[in-house]
């Protein structure tokens, strides 16, 4: 599971005979819980709590359904509810818990009253079955049906392959049939996509076998969460605007190396935006405690900006007075990103942010071994809440907005390590809430969730971006770089430079969409806490024209993950009644 890897460890202890524990008191899986959950039909939830007529629902069985965009286009005269972002620390093997605490804040304020919404995105097949396992929250705060979400859910993700790969083929079969755009297949810059992380497929060549199998050139696989296509779904206001978005892909030069190349030029976006039809449509589930919730959506943070569909967070504030959701990663990254790219164009409006932090993480930013995290250490503690500050800084001082620390509760936690981080967090002005939503769900985070509704209640929703959108493209990437990251500035070789500086006039508009490690503030995953003065170095830049960002790639990030040397996938299991086993 993705948020409780640590709680995964004890258990495995536990059943290996590591650690003596009563048989009565074993913690249940992410899964077991899940599958023991009283799911409510989707269509009568739907009804109950929001007034949707199931004429306005596609189900998918019985818990899963898609909602239209006619009844979504509908509620343009209602009022918006209010924003509230979930964000973390920099991600750590200790776990943090983002999704988890997003479900936990999402029931806990519908247990106080607060008509409340919850906004995730889908988790990929890659992560999955390579580190996480899964991705749907986690302990006694999830979203239902686990399985479904976490595997192939409604299909959006093969609808988006599929989208993309179209076009793949479509440039290789004009190149193949004369290629009158005189497209230089030494330029192209549209690759292949598959949900599932393979580092095989990073570098390929396509067209081998003589001329009936098409051109011979060089190609490589993206995982599909990285796909423009994915962005463009996530950022395009509705089926004309995704059309158009479509058509807008460069997917490389001409002979001239200068002239672009569109998807419109090969007539691909009508095609593209039919297999899309159906992915559109954000989907709704529940939670544990049978809150409705929006998936819809699901770039990585770390390679792609790392936000749910705009489409379902307005769709979330039209019917909700609250909305929670989430930014992938750390706050240098999906937050970066949510109020840089999303809010900037969308004219979403967020009234506050909730930090996750664990005590866990920050020892190990502090430099504790991870078979070491269980055990007290004050030391390291304090060492590793840098990685707070800075995070907690960044979103106080350059997105200009409040921001409540939640500490997600562990078993291991002592009474000492607590109060010495809220200690801390008090001391940098900061308000902290220790919230247990992983072990007793809503009612674990009513603090958290008072804490959060006065925040947001008393202010209006006023925020900063990071950067100015009429400063040059290298500007921008410098900014984000010494303001959020702590870098001293950032370098690059000489043709990442000219790329940028003719991209200016024609894109310098556009925001930058930086694909960097996760783990660290710089490019080194190993280098915890807050660095400062580093450089950053930018290996290459891609132009998303239809999405409408330029994708800056920092250090040694692929945009093609690869699998783990003990990967996921190999515990998880079918039995004969076809119930799902290992996908925590």
């Amino acid at each position: 599971m993705a948020d409780r890897l640590a709680e995964l460890d004890f258990q495995a202890a536990i059943y290996s005979s590591k650690i003596k524990y009563p048989i009565w008191k074993i913690p249940m899986s992410d899964i077991e819980i899940a599958q023991q959950a009283t799911m409510r039909p989707i269509i009568g939830l739907t009804k109950e709590q929001y007034g949707i007529d199931a004429e306005h629902l596609d189900p998918f069985g019985h818990y899963k359904a898609k909602i239209s965009l006619e009844y979504i286009n509908s509620l343009s005269d209602q009022e918006d509810g209010k924003l509230i972002l979930v964000t973390a620390i920099s991600p750590t093997p200790a776990g943090e818990g983002k999704t988890t605490t997003t479900v936990g804040l999402g029931d806990a304020m519908n247990r106080l009253g607060k008509k409340t919404m919850i906004c995730l995105r889908e988790p990929s097949l890659g992560p999955c079955f390579g580190v996480k396992g899964g991705a749907a929250g986690g302990g006694y705060a999830q979203v239902v049906p686990m399985e479904d979400i976490n595997l192939h859910f409604t299909g959006d993700f093969h609808a988006i392959g599929v989208a993309h790969n179209l076009l793949s083929a479509l440039i290789d079969n004009h190149i193949n049939h004369s290629n009158a755009l005189d497209i230089d297949p030494r330029h192209i810059q549209w690759k292949r996509v598959v949900d599932m992380n393979d580092r095989a497929l990073r570098h390929i060549v396509v067209g081998m076998g003589g001329p009936a199998n098409g051109y011979l050139r060089e190609d490589g696989y993206d995982i599909v969460v990285a796909s423009e296509v994915m962005a463009i779904l996530c950022l395009a206001s509705g089926r004309a605007d995704l059309k158009e978005r479509l058509g807008r892909i460069v997917i490389g030069y001409k002979s001239d190396k200068v002239t672009p190349v569109y998807a419109r030029d090969l007539n691909a976006q009508g095609a593209m935006a039919a297999l899309l039809k159906e992915a559109i449509k954000p989907n709704l589930v529940q939670t544990l405690e049978n809150n409705i919730a929006i998936i819809h959506g699901g770039p990585f943070a770390n390679i792609a900006h790392g936000c749910n569909t705009v489409t379902a967070t307005k769709t979330a504030l039209k019917l909700a007075d609250y909305v929670v959701t989430e930014a992938g990663f750390g706050a240098d990254l999906g937050a970066e990103k949510f109020i840089d790219i999303k809010c900037r164009m969308s004219g979403l409006k967020p009234s506050a942010v909730v930090l996750v932090a664990t005590i866990r993480a920050l020892k190990f930013h502090g430099g504790v071994a991870k078979e070491d995290l269980n055990s007290e250490n004050l030391a390291a503690l304090g060492q590793g809440f840098a990685n707070l500050e800075r995070h907690y800084h960044n979103i106080t001082q350059h997105f200009g907005l409040p921001c409540v620390v939640c500490i997600n509760h562990f078993t291991f936690d002592t009474d000492a390590e607590i109060a010495l981080l809220q200690q801390k967090c008090n001391a940098i002005g900061a308000t902290s809430v220790l919230s247990k939503h992983w072990a007793s769900g809503s009612a674990g985070a009513e603090a958290l969730a008072q804490t959060v509704v006065e925040a947001v209640d008393q202010r209006e929703p006023e925020f900063s971006y990071v950067y100015d959108e009429d400063l040059c493209l290298w500007e921008k990437i410098e900014t984000i770089a010494t303001k959020i990251y702590g870098a001293a500035g950032i370098t690059a070789n000489a043709k990442v430079k000219a790329q940028l500086a003719a991209w200016d006039s024609d894109y310098g508009k556009f925001p930058i969409c930086m694909a960097k490690t996760q783990m660290s503030f710089s490019t080194n995953p190993t280098v915890k806490g807050a660095p400062s003065g580093h450089t950053l170095e930018i290996r290459e830049v891609r132009l998303a024209n239809g999405a409408g960002f330029i994708v800056a790639i920092a250090g040694d990030i692929m945009t093609m993950p690869g699998l783990p040397k003990v990967p996921a996938a190999e515990r998880i299991d079918i039995d004969d009644d076809g119930r799902i086993t290992g996908l925590f």
